[in-house]
C-alpha cells in the first residue's frame, strides 16, 4: 500500500526540465523557445529552484491534436539560408528583409567563429510570404532600398523588444516590470534615469532569467549582453519613459531594499499594479496608469506634490524631467 502511494506521489510530481522535453519529443532548444513563448506553462520556482513543469501541462500538451508533429511545428526555426529557401528568396534579400523588421527574430546562437546568427519562427516567415507577396518577388521598394543603404540594421532591436514584451507579459510583481525596461539600458542611461543606487541595484537582481535554458559560454553571455542594451536614440527614449512610469508604479508599492529598511509593501491595494503586456512583438505602447486622485495632480518620484520648477512644467516635460532628457543638467542626444 506505501509503495502504490509512493508510487502515484511520484507519478504526479512536476518534471525537470529535461525530462519534460523528453516526455514531449523535443529538442532541449526547442522546449526552451516553447517555454519562452508561452506554449508550455512553467511551474513557479521555489527556494531558488529552476522551474519545473507540472504533469498536468504535460498530459494537456500531449492530448492536442497532431501531437507531436503540432507543437514541433511551432517552434521550428530557421537561419538566413533556410529561410531564405523557404520564402524563394536569396539569402542577401533575406537579411535586407530582416533588417529592416519585416521578419523578426526570436533567438539567436553564436557560430564557431563567434559570431551571431539569427533564427526565426518557420511559422511566421510562411505567415509573412503569403501576407506580403510583393516583398517576395520582383524589385525592393525604393523606402526599402534606401533603408538599407542608409546601414539600417532592426534585428537586434526587434529581438529586443520581442524579448521584452514576452516577459512582460508574464510579469505581475512591479519592481519585475521596471527591471525589464532598465534591461535594455546601459549602466550610464540607467544612471541618469535612477540617481538612487539602491534602486539601480535593486534593479538587477530583479532582472528575470529565462525560464529554462542551461548556462551559456562566457561568449554567449558576453553576446547576449551585447545585445540585450539599445544602440538607438528613439530606442533608448522609449525605454527610458517605460521605466520612469513602471518605477513609479513599483516605488507605491514598495521601496527598494536598503540598510535599515523595512522592504515590506507601502499598502494592501489589490493587484491594481499589475500591468499585463499587450502581447504584441515590436515596441508595444506606454500603458495606462490607475484612475486616482493622485494622477489629477503633479507628482514627483516620492509621490509627493512636486514644488519648485517641475511644477511649473506640463505633464509630458515633468515625465521627461523624469528621465533626466529635460531641464537643467540634460544633456542633448
Amino acid at each position: 500500500m506505501a509503495v502504490e502511494e509512493a508510487t502515484r506521489t511520484q507519478a504526479a510530481a512536476p518534471l525537470s526540465a529535461g525530462r519534460a522535453a523528453q516526455e514531449l519529443t523535443l529538442r532541449r532548444g526547442e522546449f526552451d523557445l516553447a517555454v519562452h513563448l508561452g506554449l508550455i506553462v512553467a511551474g513557479p520556482a521555489a527556494g531558488g529552484a529552476r522551474p519545473r513543469i507540472a504533469r498536468q501541462e504535460i498530459e494537456r500538451l500531449r492530448a492536442l491534436p497532431g501531437f507531436p508533429e503540432s507543437l514541433q511545428d511551432q517552434v521550428r526555426t530557421a537561419g538566413t539560408a533556410e529561410g531564405a529557401t523557404l520564402l524563394g528568396v536569396s539569402p542577401a534579400r533575406f537579411t535586407g528583409l530582416a533588417r529592416v523588421g519585416c521578419v523578426v527574430p526570436v533567438a539567436f546562437y553564436l557560430n564557431r567563429y563567434r559570431a551571431v546568427v539569427w533564427l526565426y519562427l518557420v511559422d511566421e516567415l510562411l505567415a509573412f510570404a503569403a501576407r506580403e507577396p510583393d516583398l517576395i518577388t520582383g524589385k525592393s521598394p525604393a523606402g526599402m532600398r534606401t533603408m538599407l543603404e542608409a546601414g539600417i540594421d532592426w534585428r537586434a532591436r526587434n529581438w529586443r523588444s520581442r524579448r521584452i514584451d514576452r516577459l512582460l507579459s508574464r510579469a505581475e510583481d512591479s519592481w519585475v516590470r521596471a527591471a525589464l525596461q532598465a534591461s535594455a539600458l546601459d549602466p550610464v542611461q540607467l544612471g541618469e534615469v535612477v540617481d538612487d543606487p539602491y534602486e539601480r541595484a535593486y534593479l538587477v537582481r530583479m532582472q528575470p532569467d529565462s525560464a529554462f535554458g542551461r548556462p551559456g559560454s562566457v561568449s554567449g553571455r558576453e553576446a547576449m549582453a551585447r545585445l540585450m542594451a539599445a544602440d538607438d536614440p528613439d530606442e533608448i527614449l522609449w525605454r527610458r519613459v517605460n521605466l520612469t512610469l513602471e518605477l513609479e508604479r513599483a516605488r507605491e508599492v514598495r521601496t527598494a531594499p536598503r540598510p535599515g529598511c523595512d522592504p515590506r509593501p507601502l499598502h494592501a491595494g489589490p493587484a491594481a499594479y499589475r500591468w499585463k503586456s499587450e502581447g504584441r512583438t515590436g515596441e508595444g505602447r506606454l500603458r495606462d496608469g490607475p484612475p486616482s486622485d493622485a494622477g489629477r495632480k503633479a507628482v514627483g518620484q516620492s509621490g509627493a506634490p512636486v514644488r519648485g520648477p517641475l511644477a511649473r512644467l506640463g505633464p509630458m516635460r515633468r515625465l521627461l524631467a523624469r528621465t533626466g532628457l529635460f531641464g537643467p543638467g540634460s544633456r542633448a542626444r
